[in-house]
């Protein structure tokens, strides 16, 4: 079973837009992503974000190019959500699932599915970036690859 953490696009201020909408930049950065992924024979049948504006943008803009067969709203995906809330509904997927949603998360998820430990910085995830872990028979769980949109050309 593998799951997909994505680190939302690059958003705009707040002080700009309160919202936090994706910049032209970040738009642009996910799509460059979301071809890749498509293009690389990526599927997942979820997409799962948390509600705020740049992770459900992000969301959409993955979904376009993956065509999962949902796309929704979570709960416990934003910056400061509890990591082991997503670790132990992870423990009953069998289906390979993307998460949509923030740092200081989706760094402390990764670091305690593989370490055991949230505070210890296993990857470093950027904008728009995918971070793939996949989980063996036996329920422990590696880093499989990890892609940033610096390293995919238009």
């Amino acid at each position: 079973m593998r799951v997909y953490l994505v680190q939302h696009g690059e958003a705009k201020s707040k002080e700009e837009d309160p919202e936090r909408h994706l910049t032209e930049r970040g738009i642009e950065e996910v799509r460059r992503i979301a071809r890749f992924l498509a293009n690389a024979n990526i599927r997942v049948p979820e997409i799962l974000h948390s509600g705020k504006t740049r992770a459900k943008q992000t969301a959409e803009i993955l979904a376009k190019e993956l065509k999962p067969r949902e796309v929704r709203e979570v709960e416990a995906l934003d910056p400061l959500a509890d990591p082991r809330t997503w670790a132990e509904r992870l423990s009953e997927y069998s289906e390979d699932v993307m998460l949509v949603g923030h740092l200081p998360h989706l760094s402390k998820l990764a670091s305690l599915l593989i370490v055991g430990e949230e505070d210890r910085e296993i990857v470093r995830f950027t904008m728009g970036g995918v971070v793939c872990l996949e989980r063996d028979e036996g329920g422990k769980w590696c880093v499989l690859w990890v892609v940033r949109p610096d390293l995919i050309r238009g």
